[in-house]
């Protein structure tokens, strides 16, 4: 490739068109900094879970301690673009909607399902992150995989690339092959949501339909207290997330818009 071509093309990254900004379309990142998300290196103790790299937010693998990234921004209804890639048999999402957060400490030895362990963590809530190995978010994932190397995503469409996680499956699969480049799409509305990957809509639902609260009580146990965050939602303008679930994914033109 023609060097002044590629130095064009990095620079269109993570900026937006004219059109783009006269629609309302705001940038998440700046492809240079942790601008408007989260500072992480200012956590006692620090996070190594996140990295920039080729003008990419880099989810970084086997991390001290897992850090999903989270903007400063809040948002209730509103659409979200970005582009993603994992690296082979990785695994990563985007979460929305986020109830809650809270530390873990994986390494206990009493409690080994880690649903379980969730639930204790979020009644006793440590307040210090000096013994945990992460800190969990509860909120709507964007499913963000690698469908043909991970072995959570050969358990069917509610743990493909684009589902909403374990609560809605896909209706087909539209990923690219790992290591490319995806375009993805999340639209917010109320509680309707719609999920969108290169280009194909891929689900559509609601947050509030009994079929997902079954699902959330299925995992979760009903009534515990991440049950009752994500069947009843009690908070709307929230961040958006980026996972780190330990493995490499890379984010990259992350913009957004506030709907009606």
């Amino acid at each position: 490739m023609n060097p002044s071509v590629f130095v064009l093309l990095a620079f269109a990254l993570n900026t937006l068109t004219p059109e783009e900004k006269s629609a309302g379309w705001k940038l998440l990142f700046n492809g240079k900094s942790f601008a408007g998300w989260e500072n992480l290196s200012k956590k006692n103790p620090p996070s190594d879970s996140w990295t920039i790299e080729d003008h990419c937010l880099k989810a970084t693998s086997h991390p001290k301690r897992r850090d999903d990234l989270l903007t400063t921004a809040k948002f209730d209804n509103f659409e979200l673009t970005f582009e993603w890639k994992v690296a082979p048999r990785a695994n990563s999402g985007v979460k929305y909607r986020i109830q809650d957060r809270f530390y873990i400490d994986e390494r206990r030895k009493d409690i080994r399902r880690f649903e379980d362990l969730a639930i204790d963590s979020i009644a006793k809530r440590a307040t210090s992150r000096a013994d945990a190995t992460q800190e969990y978010i509860v909120g709507f994932e964007y499913q963000v995989i690698d469908d043909t190397g991970h072995k959570d995503a050969q358990r069917g469409s509610y743990y493909q690339a684009a589902a909403l996680y374990d609560m809605i499956g896909i209706t087909k699969q539209a990923a690219k092959p790992v290591g490319e480049f995806n375009q993805a799409r999340i639209v917010v509305k109320g509680n309707h949501i719609e999920h969108w990957l290169n280009g194909e809509k891929v689900l559509e639902g609601d947050l509030s339909a009994d079929s997902i609260k079954a699902r959330v009580a299925k995992r979760w146990t009903d009534h515990s207290l991440i049950y009752n965050a994500l069947a009843n939602r009690p908070r709307k303008a929230t961040p958006i997330g980026l996972q780190n679930h330990g493995d490499t994914a890379w984010f990259r033109n992350i913009k957004i818009r506030k709907i009606r």
